[in-house]
């Protein structure tokens, strides 16, 4: 057994590693942001500023997907304000900072309930803050999924209903469709089936405020993207949600491996461990059941997303890729400790895993690194121009405006992030959004139907699309003409945004 005294004297230097692992990453990616990422950062800069919920000043909206990223985001924004300015991107450093040390605190967590080697909470840690596909959604909620998901298990895993309730209010805050974790991890501890109420309580006690606003205020639990979102996935066609991965694989074959791998590992790691513990092969084996269910849940999410209809966009895959690679990882960790407790037990195939894991994390970091010091883009991306270029049109545009409303060309994340102006959209523009709610009602088959009817029962249907003043299109090629302004993009090439007068 470990001692006590030496695991508390031990505790500080694995969150220590999640927090300048974060910042290291955080300075690789903080000048490539997607053009999503600036849609948080822009609503953080709204609420820090001018106290609203909305992409643009003076146009509420709730296209948010995640209100708890967007709530730290805007506080540390508003704290950053004593320095002059808001300065989100800042704000989101020291977020990215936060969530690496967490990551580490679950994993020291991990380590002293399971007896785990302190390389599994290294590779832990590292299995999120190396992924290409997490690090290409940084300013989304890409690194709160797993940071909220880590502790909700490690409650589990110590038995603590209470804090159980909160860290799974959290969790659904943090994006919605997390509660399947919630629920599946809450089944597999007895713990919590033992307690359900304080749990429950808790639950509830952390998310009713903010639900209870978004539903009466903005007319809806759910943002609108879960609509919009559904409406667009046709953009990927042929590609679904579930055969995303393909395609992804077919434009980036080796960002994909090292990405995916370890989920792959962790779900082979989950019917092994089913087999052994439903087959009483290992009677004494540890109860894994939170970790399991991380990953069982990891499964069931990618499940759900694939019957929900979404487009494969790549930071969906965040939450099913991190939850079972965080399973593999604790799994071969297990085994590698009880291989060298019973000697009866061989320690190769799990130090092997781990291994494997290992050197898989590595190559990943050698992609991250391969992209580019800092980031130019990121590895995964597909707009039409760079953030530093977007950030270039977006200041000249709101200058160019001087106060009249534009419509956006369909990405205007970064834009309305450095322009200060209207521009409008489905994200922006509310009246936009009934637009496209009516329509998927419409279309939805008896129970998502009546489920979208429940989420949108007080949303003003009344609200007209607001009228833009100007246009502004993107289009292939060089920039010709005046209000033209040329862009380059890792995934599109040379562009151009035009701007022009709606008549």
């Amino acid at each position: 057994m470990p001692d006590p005294a030496n695991a508390r004297g031990r505790s500080w230097w694995l969150p220590a590693f999640g927090a300048v692992l974060g910042a290291a990453v955080f300075l690789l990616v903080r000048d490539s942001l997607t053009d999503d990422g600036y849609i948080s950062l822009a609503y953080a800069k709204n609420l820090a500023v001018h106290g609203e919920w909305g992409l643009v000043p003076g146009s509420p909206a709730n296209s948010a997907t995640s209100p708890l990223n967007v709530l730290l985001l805007g506080a540390l924004t508003f704290v950053t304000r004593v320095a002059g300015g808001p300065h989100p991107v800042v704000a989101l450093g020291v977020l990215t900072v936060f969530c690496g040390g967490v990551l580490g605190w679950a994993w020291q967590r991990f380590g002293r309930v399971l007896t785990l080697p302190p390389a599994a909470g290294v590779l832990g840690v590292a299995l999120v803050l190396l992924n290409p596909f997490v690090l290409s959604a940084v300013g989304l909620e890409v690194l709160l999924i797993p940071a909220v998901l880590l502790v909700l298990t490690v409650f589990a895993l110590e038995g603590r209903p209470r804090l159980f309730g909160v860290a799974a209010g959290l969790a659904v805050l943090t994006r919605l469709d997390l509660v399947v974790f919630v629920v599946v991890i809450a089944l597999s501890t007895p713990a919590i089936r033992r307690r359900p109420w304080p749990a429950a309580g808790w639950a509830v006690l952390t998310t009713a405020p903010w639900f209870a606003v978004s539903w009466v205020a903005f007319g809806s639990f759910v943002p609108d993207t879960l609509v919009i979102k559904q409406l667009q996935a046709g953009v990927f066609a042929p590609w679904s949600f579930s055969t995303g991965p393909l395609m992804y694989y077919l434009g980036w074959p080796v960002t994909v491996l090292v990405s995916f791998l370890p989920a792959l590992l962790g779900v082979i790691a989950l019917a092994g461990w089913a087999a052994a513990r439903f087959g009483a092969r290992w009677p004494d084996f540890p109860a894994l059941g939170p970790p399991a269910a991380l990953g069982a849940g990891g499964i069931l999410h990618y499940l759900a997303y694939s019957f929900l209809g979404v487009g494969p966009f790549h930071w969906y895959y965040v939450a099913p890729v991190t939850a079972a690679g965080t399973f593999g990882v604790a799994a071969f960790g297990v085994w590698y400790a009880q291989a060298r407790q019973r000697r009866a037990l061989r320690p190769g195939p799990p130090v092997l895993a781990l291994g494997l894991t290992g050197a898989v994390l590595l190559s990943g970091a050698a992609v991250d690194v391969a992209q580019g010091v800092p980031w130019p883009s990121p590895v995964v991306f597909g707009n039409w121009a760079s953030a530093r270029d977007y950030a270039s049109v977006g200041t000249q545009l709101g200058a160019r405006l001087g106060g009249a409303s534009v419509a956006g060309p369909g990405e205007i994340g970064t834009l309305a992030y450095f322009c200060d102006c209207v521009i409008l959209d489905e994200f922006s523009d509310r009246g936009q959004a009934v637009g496209l709610v009516e329509k998927r009602i419409a279309t939805a088959g008896p129970l998502m139907r009546l489920a979208l009817r429940i989420n949108y029962h007080w949303l003003d249907r009344s609200i007209p699309p607001r009228r833009a003043d100007y246009r502004l299109v993107y289009g292939t090629g060089p920039a010709t003409g005046p209000d033209s302004w040329q862009v380059q993009s890792a995934a599109k090439g040379v562009g151009h945004f035009t701007l022009s007068r709606v008549p």
